[in-house]
């Protein structure tokens, strides 16, 4: 179980002990704490850093008061992200978790692995609520992840102790942890539709395959041979095939929620868009089912109860697109019947539901804030 943070305690809003009366006071200072959740961001020069501060502009209940970067201290926000001018004037500072710890009440690192570890570390020791972008503590295994990410971890002893960012399965426990490992995009497009149909015994737990798409954002801000312009536009690709460190994630996950391990190929391709990833899913339905067209239908079925009261999750007729998600925290997922196999198709944005957005979503449920509280449904 992870461990519950003193800081958890009192929702956000909550300024009365329970069963003591409000005063005049203590509701007028309700009322002003209940807008003043204090948020810092940690790394603040990429794309999902951008995305945390721009969605956290129309947020009804938090601000953005710090920001973080070690080589453009002292230059605003603003300066980084132009898309904030005149919207944002923070400016960027150097990471000190006591300083931050003082001014804040939950950190986003967008760090990456290994480097992020640390920090984490030194922010809940410091007393903070931390939500983590990198992957390093989204493993259950120790020696699954210094395999596939090749480094020795600072903070050991917290692998396979730190809640799953997905609020659909984890909400309990995202509720009082005092860090939150924000989910990878790519599995955020697997996990959703392929969980519940494990669980349920739907499909068969081996030979599933994966097939990716994502938009360039993805591949992050720093300049790489592969996502210039001229090696991206008018031309798809596939990469890491078979080594990719998202498929481990999606493995681990899937037996996590639904208690059985799978055997998963998965192989993510790159696209000419900024944003956006869909996932084609390749699975064998299972047992006797009856036709295809039947097991489908039972999968539609289990998926649309699954996510019936999940606001940032629709199952949906048409088949899922990334341009009805772009901007979004939307998760759409459909299913068809293809030969022997049936075909999830699922499309998420891969900078808000597949990263920055299912922050905002674990920080709201993290202090009892409307689950959707900020983000575009």
């Amino acid at each position: 179980m992870p461990i519950t943070a003193e800081k958890a305690t009192t929702p956000v809003g909550d300024c009365s002990p329970l069963g003591e009366p409000f005063s005049i006071g203590s509701l007028l200072s309700c009322i002003m704490s209940s807008s003043d959740l204090r948020v810092a961001l940690i790394g603040s020069t990429g794309y999902t850093a951008l995305e945390v501060a721009r969605l956290l502009l129309t947020h009804p209940s938090a601000e953005l008061v710090i920001a973080t970067s070690r080589q453009d201290e002292g230059k605003p926000l603003s300066e980084i992200h132009p898309m904030l001018a005149g919207r944002c004037d923070v400016t960027l500072q150097p990471l000190d978790a006591d300083v931050i710890a003082k001014s804040a009440d939950v950190a986003m690192c967008c760090l990456p692995h290994g480097a992020s570890a640390e920090s984490v570390k030194q922010l809940a020791g410091a007393g903070m609520r931390v939500i983590d972008f990198s992957a390093d503590f989204r493993l259950s295994s120790l020696e699954t992840y210094e395999h596939w990410y090749g480094v020795k971890h600072p903070w050991p002893e917290r692998i396979g102790n730190v809640v799953y960012g997905m609020p659909e399965f984890f909400a309990d426990e995202i509720r009082s942890a005092d860090i939150v490992a924000n989910p990878g995009c790519y599995p955020t497009s697997a996990i959703m539709p392929l969980a519940p149909l494990v669980k349920a015994g739907l499909i068969e737990t081996e030979d599933i395959i994966v097939d990716s798409k994502s938009g360039v954002s993805g591949a992050g801000r720093s300049p790489k041979l592969g996502t210039l312009y001229c090696e991206t536009n008018e031309s798809i690709s596939a990469y890491a095939v078979g080594t990719h460190r998202h498929a481990p994630e999606i493995a681990d996950l899937v037996e996590r929620i639904a208690g059985a391990a799978i055997e998963v190929m998965f192989t993510p391709h790159l696209t000419p868009m900024d944003r956006g990833i869909l996932s084609t899913i390749y699975v064998k339905p299972a047992g006797k089912a009856g036709s295809v067209e039947d097991a489908v239908r039972a999968m539609m079925s289990l998926l649309r109860d699954t996510y019936a009261d999940q606001p940032c999750v629709h199952v949906v007729d048409h088949l899922p697109a990334t341009k009805y998600v772009a901007g979004t925290n939307q998760v759409q997922i459909s299913v068809r019947p293809s030969g022997k196999r049936a075909v999830i198709v699922c499309a998420i944005d891969n900078l808000t539901k597949g990263a920055s957005g299912a922050a905002v979503q674990n920080m709201n449920v993290m202090f009892g804030l409307p689950e959707t509280a900020g983000l575009l449904m």
